[in-house]
């Protein structure tokens, strides 16, 4: 009885470690955080520099702000995560991609938004943050 204990103990832990790894790299309070500086605050992004290596692709006019295709390319190098943020929806914060061993520093999601806004992109990249935006004119509200 021990023997068949131990090993759902064992299955069961070696089925949640990945959740474990999830939830110790979730920034919940900058998800959650209604305010784009508290979103920025909350993932310790003092100071950001403007940089034209980051390469934002989203439509000049979105028809529905449910449905908005972003992609993003930092041509910055070691570049570490790319964090996307849309400042007038309800949270700011759409989304933080983390980078490791040598991974192509490109992601490409659909997002919804609001109104219209920027959508702006910060990158981490030898510890320092750079931005760049693009305006996104929303004819018809995504979120709701």
């Amino acid at each position: 009885m021990r023997r068949r204990d131990f090993l759902i103990g064992f299955a069961a832990s070696i089925a949640l470690m990945p959740f474990k790894v999830f939830a110790a790299i979730w920034n919940k309070a900058a998800f959650e955080a209604v305010q784009i500086n508290d979103a920025r605050k909350n993932m310790n992004i003092d100071t950001e520099i403007q940089s034209p290596d980051i390469q934002i692709t989203v439509p000049d006019r979105a028809e529905n702000g449910a449905i908005v295709q972003v992609e993003v390319r930092s041509n910055i190098p070691d570049t570490e995560a790319i964090a996307i943020f849309v400042e007038k929806n309800p949270t700011p914060l759409i989304a933080n991609f983390m980078f490791s061993n040598g991974a192509e520093p490109f992601v490409v999601t659909r997002i919804k938004m609001a109104e219209t806004s920027d959508v702006k992109v910060v990158v981490k990249a030898a510890g320092r943050y750079f931005t760049n935006a693009k305006q996104v004119e929303v004819l018809e509200n995504g979120c709701g």
